[in-house]
């Protein structure tokens, strides 16, 4: 074979960068920034270069495995399935459904084969036992989308290339690539803010990678963001700067809002945030002065304590300033594959507090419970306990909190499967482990970023080397999955098995191409004619067909008299098809984001909730909260570029030079502890210690200490030979999980008290 050239987009970062990937029969030659991606101008984060890795990678699984008393035994797949879908329908008849278990890890959502069978293998479990990284990550951000504006997937987006002043409070986009914004480049787009004139404020108890680049940083106490968006709206509404005008068309609460935050003074702020009165003061009148801001947090804020109420206040302070769904503010995409839309197809716009977990009664999200309990649902005996699991891309041993507790859990279920390439600290528990083929061997299409994109893209990238024979993609590894589940009798064996006839006759393009179709650039006709062809090939169509039919056709219109006025720039893209976005290896750009409320709202009455009963419950508990002590030091996480998740550590190239598993902390707090670069230090709390060494920076707030997440593969029986030499410790070893969100049970991550030592050397513990 000829060296050819394919265009990819970044399997390893939370970007969209553009790479460029020449190959001859399968080699890799080079990897590198795509210079002619009109999105990413040629930036590609480093990580690009583990794909190679990942590809050779000797630890990964290319078949499925059991255990067995000798170790690991290669199966085939009608074995690894049968044999799955048996154990987990037998204990399903014993135990009830809930007594499945289901965790959905953090790639599920950039993974489109994933992403689009999941709910077939939902409806194959039914379970209400659903764990997600959701509920460690963006809850908070998505149960004020649901609450504020009546649809859980409608977050707000960044204007960065239009915006005069970016306010980012608990967010590092120079090492994550955004997260919840799709933003290539973003070095690039930051300096482009400060060369025009606007300025970048960072909020963060370290002085992060973005804000060595930033005009302005502030440090933050752990946990205290809520407090500085209060002070901040504070001062808004006591000047005038409260932009009723801009939003009162379609929004309520505006007053209430007004009353709620009259005593939260600047100065009353500042004693519960950290950062000065007068500092507050000068960031409101600077938001409210700017030609067009933009408010955005990420995970500093969404996982620290008061983390319902600062998701709220965030959406709440761009609504006040009059920068929510403005051009250069928080804005909303129209993006070709419209989940927000698909999803409402079937009134799907979110759910909280439906229904509550069996043993620490904690609400359901999304139907989701939170995680922070699911070692409870395992280890609790009695009707509904969890008794086995299923678990997708994720590694929830490492990634949520008191990991050691859960791992205790995993290890007594009657039965586990996970559908993991590794065998890593997660599925070593596991009875079977169903290995997907790698990136570069099924195409890529990520509906997620694009719905967080700073501009309305779409963009697809087809498979760049051939599956090994008999290998299974997810999408297919879900269908195979979930049709043996539901074949439990006559009737519904009969339907599943035309349901599979169906799924794999469309596979994940023809999925997409549906999807596409029925989005707001699509040919919507064609996309309903595709599926009454589809439908009259499932039994009992007939009785259920009709009404969703009927919904699809409203959708439609709706969606046509929606985009009416912005499609006249796009006559080049009429009823856009997955067909035409092929043809176009860089993808499409289909115009930055447009305001698109009151119509893309959830509500009936098409109006903004500026101040739903929940938040401002949970304000009332925070008034009364005291005042937090100095005395103790506090934790939080951190990313680094190379590191974004655990399974990237087993990459040479990514793990290769200095030691960033460290434990970094100001030099005035080194110095009372006796600590000195590279000393070994504990840091404790009630549910477990680690060791780890010392990085004493400036960087670091004092009383603050930073561990990075995802670390932790010293434990028996991984096969992750690369990470295993680069074992480094758990944060989430450190971390409970009876402290959490009190609306939510949203875990707390940052912001959590623990003891910090130095360790004594073997002289000075001779000399004391």
């Amino acid at each position: 074979m000829a060296e050819q050239k394919h265009y990819r987009t970044c399997h390893l970062c939370e970007a969209m960068c553009g790479i460029e990937i020449r190959h001859d029969n399968g080699n890799i030659l080079s990897i590198r920034g795509d210079k002619e991606d009109p999105f990413s101008r040629g930036h590609v984060c480093p990580k690009a270069v583990a794909i190679q890795d990942l590809q050779d990678d000797p630890n990964r699984l290319r078949n499925p495995v059991k255990k067995t008393a000798d170790g690991w035994e290669e199966i085939s797949w009608e074995e690894a399935l049968s044999t799955t879908a048996s154990r987990l329908n037998a204990i399903r008849k014993q135990h009830g459904k809930d007594s499945i278990g289901l965790y959905i890890g953090n790639p599920t959502a950039h993974n489109h084969g994933a992403l689009l069978t999941l709910p077939m293998l939902l409806g194959a479990l039914n379970t209400k036992n659903r764990y997600s990284a959701t509920s460690v990550d963006q809850l908070p951000h998505m149960l004020a989308a649901h609450q504020m504006f009546g649809n859980m997937g409608l977050l707000a987006i960044p204007d960065l290339d239009r915006t005069d002043f970016w306010m980012v409070l608990g967010g590092n986009p120079m090492a994550s690539n955004g997260s919840i914004m799709t933003a290539p480049d973003i070095k690039t787009r930051l300096k482009a803010i400060k060369e025009r004139g606007g300025k970048v404020v960072v909020i963060d108890p370290r002085r992060s990678e973005t804000a060595e680049i930033a005009s302005e940083h502030l440090a933050i106490r752990p946990g205290g963001d809520a407090y500085l968006l209060l002070g901040m709206l504070h001062v808004l509404y006591r000047d005038g700067h409260a932009d009723a005008a801009a939003v009162e068309a379609f929004t309520d609460g505006m007053d209430t809002l007004g009353q709620l935050v009259d005593g939260w003074t600047p100065e009353r702020a500042s004693q519960h945030c950290g950062i000065a009165a007068a500092d507050i003061e000068r960031l409101a009148g600077e938001l409210a002065a700017a030609n067009s801001a933009a408010v955005y947090g990420r995970v500093g804020l969404t996982t620290s304590p008061n983390s319902t109420v600062a998701g709220w206040l965030l959406y709440a302070i761009n609504v006040v300033s009059g920068n929510l769904d403005r051009p250069g503010g928080m804005m909303f995409t129209q993006p070709a594959f419209d989940l927000v839309g698909i999803a409402g197809l079937f009134g799907v716009k979110g759910s909280f507090d439906s229904y509550r977990s069996r043993v620490r009664d904690l609400p359901e999200f999304g139907d989701e419970y939170p995680v922070v309990t699911l070692a409870d649902e395992i280890l609790e005996p009695g009707n509904g306990q969890v008794r086995a699991m299923v678990t997708h891309a994720g590694n929830p041993v490492l990634s949520t909190p008191d990991g050691q507790r859960l791992d205790t859990a995993f290890e007594k279920l009657d039965f586990m499967v996970s559908i993991d390439i590794y065998i890593n600290e997660t599925t070593r528990h596991a009875d079977i482990i169903l290995p997907p083929v790698g990136p570069l061997e099924r195409a890529q299409f990520d509906p997620a970023f694009h719905f967080v994109s700073i501009r309305n893209t779409i963009k697809f990238a087809p498979a760049m080397l051939e599956p090994e024979p008999g290998a299974l993609r997810d999408w297919e590894i879900m269908i195979e999955l979930s049709t043996r589940l539901m074949n439990r009798g006559r009737l519904s064996g009969a339907f599943a098995k035309a349901l599979h006839r169906v799924m794999m006759s469309l596979g994940d393009e023809g999925l997409i191409d549906i999807a596409i179709r029925l989005g707001p650039y699509g040919d919507r006709g064609s996309a309903v004619r595709m599926l009454d062809q589809l439908a009259g090939e499932l039994p009992g169509s007939k009785l259920f067909w009709p009404a969703i039919r009927k919904r699809i056709l409203k959708y439609a219109g709706r969606v046509a008299a929606a985009m009416q006025p912005y499609l006249d720039g796009f006559d080049e893209y009429p009823n856009l098809t997955l067909e035409k976005i092929k043809a176009e290896p860089h993808g499409i750009d289909l115009g930055p984001l447009r305001p698109v409320f009151p119509e893309r709202l959830g509500y009936r009455n098409k109006r903004i909730q500026l101040t739903p009963p929940v938040f401002m419950e949970a304000l009332e508990e925070m008034a009364q909260a005291p005042t937090p002590s100095s005395d103790s030091f506090v934790l939080i996480g951190r990313r680094h570029l190379r590191s974004n998740n655990s399974w990237m550590h087993n990459s040479h190239r990514l793990v290769k030079g200095k030691d960033r598993c460290t434990a970094m902390l100001h030099p005035d707090d080194a110095a009372k502890l006796g600590l000195t670069d590279g000393d070994q230090m504990d840091i404790s709390s009630a549910s477990g210690s680690i060791r780890l060494a010392a990085e004493i920076t400036d960087q670091m707030m004092r009383g603050v200490v930073s561990v990075p997440h995802g670390w932790g593969h010293h434990r028996k029986g991984i096969q992750m030979d690369i990470a295993a030499e680069h074992a480094g410790v758990s944060i989430n070893d450190v971390i409970g999980t009876r402290a959490h969100d009190p609306i939510t049970g949203m875990a707390i991550l940052n912001g959590v008290n623990v003891e910090v030592k130095a360790v004594a050397t073997a002289g000075q513990t001779e000399a004391a």
